[in-house]
């Protein structure tokens, strides 16, 4: 992973980590996506009900994806949680790495026909679109999709190469269809009964739905499919996953987004 973010990290971020201590009441872990950071997570926040031993949780040197709970920017200090991360949170996150590992490997087939270095090439393209960007998949993903040009990200003599790397290595879904679920639950447990519900949506197609938190009970999924009545039905199909896994004291709320 050549990218690494500057500052802190935001509360309720969600973060790639590796665990590098295991004390008795606490783990430390680095943060992978800002380099030298490093953050606590308390043992209340490694697993629900009582813990006799860390280690039958996490083991040193294991990746592991956290939600950022605190952070006190006077100190330093980051304080993080492992039980809050939902199913469906983790599964993004991962596959966020693992987007972004492909980008780098399509840079790194260019940069060695080019006789250049691969973190030359990164930092070079990625000076332009992490402007524009969150990740160089996002931006190849776009160029796929015909929403954007190579050209306005990448110097000339590289277009052809990666081009046509970029066309072997990341296809485009024939159709897309996005919406917005809002979730409200006024009982007790409803946290959990929100996360359990979101959690089925995998259930119904687990390579082709994606499912991220916006903030405020609201969140964004994304059907694909190669025909249009396809994912429809996998819209359908899903919503009516998650509508059947709220109790009564949940408010439910789906919208399109064109």
């Amino acid at each position: 992973m050549f990218r690494q973010k500057e500052g802190l990290p935001e509360e309720s971020d969600i973060v790639l980590c590796t665990v590098t201590k295991i004390h008795f009441h606490s783990v430390f872990a680095r943060l992978n996506e800002y380099g030298h950071l490093s953050g606590m997570i308390h043992i209340s926040e490694i697993s629900p009900g009582r813990i006799r031993n860390l280690n039958d949780y996490v083991k040193e040197g294991k990746v592991i994806v956290c939600k950022v709970l605190r952070v006190n920017e006077e100190r330093n200090q980051i304080d993080l949680s492992l039980r809050r991360v939902s199913e469906h949170q983790r599964r993004t996150k991962i596959d966020q790495i693992k987007q972004e590992n492909i980008a780098e490997k399509i840079l790194e087939f260019v940069a060695k026909k080019h006789k250049k270095e691969t973190r030359e090439l990164y930092d070079l393209i990625g000076k332009k679109v992490f402007d524009d960007y969150d990740s160089l998949y996002d931006m190849f993903e776009d160029y796929v999709a015909g929403e954007v040009k190579l050209e306005d990200y990448v110097p000339k003599s590289l277009l052809k190469d990666l081009d046509e790397i970029i066309r072997q290595r990341i296809k485009e879904p024939n159709v897309c269809i996005k919406g917005e679920i809002s979730i409200k639950s006024y009982a007790p447990e409803g946290i959990e009964n929100i996360k359990d519900a979101l959690n089925s949506a995998f259930k119904v197609d687990k390579e082709n739905i994606t499912v991220n938190y916006l903030g405020a009970g609201k969140h964004k999924i994304q059907i694909m499919s190669k025909e249009y009545p396809v994912a429809e039905k996998l819209l359908k199909k899903t919503i009516d996953s998650i509508k059947k896994k709220l109790d009564k004291k949940s408010e439910f709320d789906f919208k399109r987004i064109e």
